[in-house]
């Protein structure tokens, strides 16, 4: 038995846009939730991120397969109230809005809980939700440049976004891994509670290793490209045709590549390499060694061999060859009559996934109707 629609029954409310809460959102419902996206008239704006699916956003449709669609408008009375009375049976309201909008308006968590005791809301912020932290505006790459993550990324002559929104991405799974701790709590204590996430905690936890290494045994990471600031080998090194990936964590695993792969057993005993510090301060001399034996070789000759002898090895792969990889499990999507195939969820479900994308609006009648307003 695995997991299979475990919120099953769980009411989701979700005010959101763009990415962190979308995929917060989706993420509840694969889980077997009803989440409700709320949408301006207008639509998410990560409706119009892509084209890619006849017109439609194949970027929207990885975020927001599985939930329902309602255009609601907070200026107009009646389209509050519908929102008021969903959140008086809903389960969890989720939201990314500007800090302190919703409560401006009397959506805060303990205006709510006067009529839901049990609703946990969850807001997810750039970086906070008071003082100047609330004021200041947040996109992804610019909470990556703030956190010091695009001094560590990128090569010595320039630093680098990471390539994915990673910022949106990880505050989604960490607000995504509270709301089920709170769902726990929850369950023994029958009280609701407010949960803020925000991006740049998120990111600055995730930032842990670059920082104690400034803390306390620096100077501070400097941007390598492929190479690892502190363990070698590890990184990118040339064979005939291309390119391998190889990374060596531990003495043992390093004599053992010395001896099968390199064929030079009293590598591992020369005082330059003996272990992973004079690795790291003789990393050059180590590369030049590395790569002439590996320019000898083809890639797939490389690879076989590495995996054979148990190393840690990898190909540097396009985006291309990711979407023929041959360990990549594929979803297929459906929006607006097309089929959108995206990577798979890494958290399998035997209930199988909730493949269906909303489009703007789709079930505004229908909720409007079953939460108190007639089209």
């Amino acid at each position: 038995m695995g997991l299979n629609r475990e919120l099953d029954g769980i009411f989701v409310v979700s005010l959101e846009q763009a990415v962190a809460a979308p995929y917060c959102g989706m993420l509840l419902a694969d889980a077997g939730a009803r989440v409700v996206k709320v949408e301006r008239p207008e639509g998410d704006f990560a409706r119009s991120y892509d084209r890619g699916a006849d017109g439609y956003s194949t970027i929207f449709a990885w975020l927001n397969h599985g939930k329902e669609s309602v255009c609601i408008d907070l200026n107009e009375p009646e389209d509050e109230a519908v929102l008021r009375a969903m959140l008086c049976k809903a389960d969890v309201f989720l939201h990314n809005l500007a800090p302190g909008a919703l409560a401006r308006r009397g959506f805060g968590g303990e205006d709510l809980r006067a009529d839901n005791p049990g609703l946990i809301t969850c807001e997810i912020t750039g970086y906070g939700n008071s003082g100047p932290a609330a004021r200041k505006k947040a996109y992804d790459f610019l909470i990556q440049a703030e956190a010091g993550l695009c001094s560590v990324t990128g090569t010595a002559d320039s630093p680098a976004r990471v390539g994915v929104s990673i910022t949106d991405l990880s505050a989604g799974l960490t607000a995504f891994s509270a709301i089920l701790r709170a769902l726990i709590q929850r369950g023994r204590t029958g009280q609701g509670i407010d949960l803020s996430i925000s991006m740049f905690d998120v990111i600055a936890d995730w930032m842990n290793m670059p920082l104690l290494g400034h803390r306390y045994f620096g100077p501070a990471p400097q941007r390598l490209g492929l190479t690892h600031t502190f363990v070698a080998p590890y990184g990118a090194f040339e064979a005939a045709d291309g390119v391998v990936m190889i990374s060596i964590q531990n003495n043992r695993e390093f004599a053992v590549f010395c001896d099968g792969i390199l064929g030079q057993p009293g590598l591992a005993s020369d005082p330059r390499f003996g272990d992973n510090p004079d690795r790291v301060s003789n990393r050059d001399a180590l590369t030049d060694i590395i790569n002439a034996v590996f320019r000898k070789r083809s890639r797939d000759d490389l690879i076989d061999a590495l995996e054979g002898a148990k190393i840690a090895c990898a190909r540097l792969n396009e985006v291309s060859d990711l979407s023929e990889h041959e360990f990549l499990r594929n979803l297929p999507l459906e929006f607006a009559g097309q089929t959108v195939s995206v990577a798979d969820l890494p958290v399998r479900s035997d209930a199988g996934r909730r493949a269906h994308v909303p489009e703007r609006g789709e079930h505004t009648a229908r909720i409007r109707s079953e939460f108190g307003r007639a089209t």
